[in-house]
C-alpha cells in the first residue's frame, strides 16, 4: 500500500497543483483536508476540484466554534495585539488547523503532512511548530522549500495542471494575496507591496467599507459578558461564533477595524498588509472597557505586560507550549469577575464609549467625587506623598548639596 500524505488544502491554485506534484514526486496517496475556520464562499466546489485533481479523498472539517471558543476568546481576554495593531487573525487560526490536520493524519494512518506555505512567511512556522508539538513523528513536506518544487509562478502552475489533465478556473492575473477566516481577512500584494502607496480600498475591502463611505448616522450596540466571554448582543443571547458574525456585519457597515501595518515577520523581514477585523475590533474594545471597571491597578499593570507576551507567543506559532498555557492560566484567573454590559456607538470607523456597567465594578462614585467621604480623607494623601516621593526628594537634596554626609 502507498504511504498517505495529508495535504492542507485550500482549493486555491497552489494547493491544487500540489496534488499531482505529490503523487508524481513521492508516489503518495493524497488525502486533502480543508479546515473550515470561517472562509465561507471559498469552500464552494472544493470536493469536485480535489477529486478531479487526483486526490483520493477530501475532508472538509468545520472547526469554527472550536476556533472561536478555544483560540479567539483567550486572545480577546488577554488583549493580545501584535505590534499594537494586528489582532492575530491568521496567527490564531493556524494552530487550530494544525491540530485538526494531525487528528486526520492519525485517523488515516498517514505518515506525512504537506502544506503550501511559502518559505518567506510566518505560516510555515505556525503550521510546522503545531505539527511538531502534537505529532513529532510525522514527516512534513513544505513544497516551496522542497528541491523538487520547480513551479515559480502562477503561469507555470496552471500549465503544470493542464499537463496532468486538470483544467481549472484560475487565471494568471495578479491579485491580492488573501487569508480569510471568521475573525478577519488579510490583504497583501499589488499596490500594498510599496509602503509609499495608499491602499485602494474600493478595490481591496471585502468585509466592509472605508470610514468615508460609512453611514452618516451612528449605531449603538450593547454587548453582554460573563466571566470575560461575550454572551449576547443587544440582549439576544448567542454563541461566540454568531456574535462575531453579527459584529462583523455591524463593524463592516461602519468602517470599523481596518488596519494598514508594516509588521516584523518572525523570519526577519518586514511585510506590509491591510487587515479587516471589524467584529474583532469591537469585541476587543468592549472587553477592555469592561475590564477598566473591574480589575484592580496591580492586576491591570501585570496583564498589560503579559498581553504583549501572549501576542508574541501566538504570532510566533508557539500555541502548543508550556509558556502559552501558563500565561493563559493567569489571564483566565483575571476573568472571574469580568461580567457586565458595554454599550458602544459605531460611527465612521470609530468606536465610542456609551456606558459600561458591572455588578463587580470597583468604581465608587463616593470615592471618585470631590466630596469627602468616610473611606477617604484628603489629608491622608499628605503622608502618602511624603513617603512615596521620599527617594525623589533625597536625590534632589543630595545633588543640591543640602544633605549631610
Amino acid at each position: 500500500m502507498k504511504e498517505k500524505v495529508i495535504l492542507a488544502y485550500s482549493g486555491g491554485l497552489d494547493t491544487t497543483a500540489l496534488i499531482p506534484w505529490l503523487k508524481e514526486n513521492f508516489d503518495y496517496e493524497v488525502i486533502c483536508c480543508c479546515i473550515d475556520v470561517g472562509q465561507e464562499s471559498e469552500l464552494d466546489g472544493l470536493e469536485e476540484r480535489a477529486l478531479a485533481s487526483g486526490a483520493a479523498k477530501l475532508y472538509i472539517e468545520d472547526i469554527v466554534d472550536e476556533f472561536c471558543d478555544e483560540y479567539v476568546i483567550p486572545c480577546v481576554q488577554a488583549h493580545a495585539v501584535y505590534e499594537n495593531k494586528y489582532l492575530l487573525g491568521t496567527s490564531m487560526a493556524h494552530p487550530a488547523i494544525a491540530k485538526r490536520l494531525v487528528e486526520i493524519a492519525r485517523k488515516e494512518g498517514a505518515t506525512t503532512i504537506c502544506h503550501g506555505a511559502t518559505g518567506k512567511g510566518n505560516d510555515q512556522i505556525r503550521f510546522e511548530l503545531g505539527i511538531k508539538a502534537l505529532a513529532p513523528d510525522l514527516k512534513i513536506i513544505a513544497a516551496w522549500r522542497n528541491e523538487k518544487w520547480t513551479l515559480n509562478s502562477r503561469e507555470e502552475e496552471i500549465e503544470y495542471c493542464k499537463q496532468h489533465g486538470i483544467n481549472l478556473p484560475f487565471s494568471a492575473d495578479s491579485s491580492y494575496s488573501r487569508d480569510r477566516n471568521l475573525w478577519h481577512i488579510s490583504h497583501e500584494g499589488l499596490e500594498l507591496e510599496d509602503p509609499a502607496n495608499e491602499p485602494n480600498y474600493d478595490h481591496l475591502l471585502v468585509l466592509g467599507v472605508s470610514p468615508e463611505k460609512a453611514p452618516d448616522e451612528g449605531e449603538y450596540v450593547t454587548l453582554t459578558f460573563e466571566k470575560g466571554v461575550p454572551t449576547a448582543i443587544n440582549g439576544k443571547e448567542m454563541k461566540v461564533s454568531d456574535i462575531i458574525r453579527e459584529l462583523n456585519k455591524l463593524g463592516g457597515k461602519h468602517g470599523i477595524g481596518i488596519v494598514d501595518i508594516v509588521e516584523n515577520r518572525v523570519v526577519g523581514m518586514k511585510s506590509r498588509g491591510v487587515y479587516e477585523t471589524p467584529g474583532g475590533t469591537i469585541l476587543f474594545e468592549a472587553h477592555q472597557q469592561l475590564e477598566e471597571l473591574i480589575l484592580d491597578r496591580e492586576t491591570t499593570e501585570m496583564k498589560i505586560n503579559l498581553a504583549n507576551k501572549f501576542a508574541q507567543i501566538v504570532y510566533e506559532g508557539k500555541w502548543f507550549s508550556p509558556l502559552r498555557e501558563a500565561v493563559q492560566a493567569f489571564i483566565e484567573k483575571t476573568q472571574e469577575h469580568v461580567t457586565g454590559e458595554v454599550k458602544l456607538k459605531l460611527y465612521k470607523g470609530n468606536i465610542i464609549k456609551a456606558g459600561t456597567k458591572s455588578p463587580y465594578s470597583l468604581y465608587s462614585e463616593a470615592l471618585a467625587s470631590f466630596t469627602t467621604g468616610d473611606l477617604y480623607d484628603h489629608h491622608d494623601a499628605e503622608g502618602f506623598i511624603t513617603l512615596f516621593g521620599l527617594s525623589t526628594k533625597v536625590r534632589a537634596m543630595k545633588h543640591a548639596g543640602m544633605l549631610d554626609k
